[in-house]
């Protein structure tokens, strides 16, 4: 009888030590949990920075400021981003609006800037020490086949400019017809010398020179300019090039008369150049 009640007593020990360690598993379960969610929340919320690309952010950064430098060029008084659409319809607007037309006073203004400055340039041309005009000429042809001074002849495009008006005119060569082609003008100069520069003044027809030569005291030529003449109306054409190892007196102008319409009129020529 001893016996049993011991080993009832020993039963109802066990299942007491069961019961009390149920519980302690039940009630230390959810703090065990509760413990392990932050980390892994704070595990969670670390993830993007340590995942995400650096250059996605730093991409979407760069855009709006470029939209917001290349609008506030434009538009000094425009800044923010938000602003952008308006800074754009209003430089468009401003852009658009045509500029108001120049008044009587300012046209006049104008015209006496433009003749003062050729008439500046005009002297500075016949005033330059190393310049000289051309004393004899000939031509490929001559308008009414013209011979010594006589109008349109080689002769007018020798001395100083005479002619102070765009237009055809007696005081300077015209080759025999208009829009014929190749023509040409050689002209001789009073003293050699080493050349850097002719200046060719067009009185009709600008535009139509293609080629300049100078010659060397054996008789070759040398091309010192070619190409295409941007001459407008009464003005020179200026050919500088490096100074010609050679002495020379001689200048060759080649013209394509068929380029610009009409006559082309050669008034002056001037060879520029030193003895050294």
């Amino acid at each position: 009888m001893k016996t049993v009640c011991i080993a009832l007593t020993t039963i109802a020990a066990s299942f007491l030590a069961l019961a009390i360690s149920g519980c302690s598993k039940a009630d230390s379960a959810p703090a065990a949990t509760a413990a392990a969610a932050p980390a892994a929340s704070s595990a969670s919320a670390a993830a993007p920075a340590s995942s995400a690309p650096a250059a996605v952010p730093a991409t979407a950064a760069a855009a709006p400021a470029t939209v917001v430098a290349d609008v506030s060029a434009a538009s000094p008084a425009v800044a923010p981003v938000a602003s952008a659409p308006a800074a754009t319809a209003a430089l468009l607007a401003a852009t658009a609006a045509p500029a108001a037309p120049p008044t009587a006073a300012e046209r006049e203004a104008e015209r006496k800037k433009a003749q003062i400055e050729w008439a500046l340039k005009q002297d500075e041309i016949k005033s330059d020490p190393n310049g000289q005009w051309a004393t004899d000429a000939k031509a490929s042809s001559t308008f009414n086949d013209a011979k010594g001074n006589t109008s349109y002849s080689a002769s007018q495009a020798t001395g100083e400019p005479n002619v102070q008006t765009y237009s055809t005119t007696p005081q300077a060569w015209s080759s025999k017809t208009p829009d014929s082609g190749i023509e040409w003008l050689e002209l001789t100069f009073a003293k050699p010398v080493r050349a850097n520069a002719v200046r060719v003044r067009e009185s009709s027809g600008s535009g139509a020179l293609i080629k300049i030569e100078v010659f060397d005291e054996k008789g070759a030529a040398h091309t010192v300019w070619s190409g295409a003449d941007s001459t407008k109306e009464l003005n020179y054409l200026i050919a500088e090039f490096p100074k010609t190892a050679f002495m020379t007196n001689r200048v060759k102008l080649t013209l394509a008369t068929n380029v610009v319409g009409g006559w082309n009129q050669i008034d002056a020529v001037q060879l520029v150049g030193s003895n050294q």
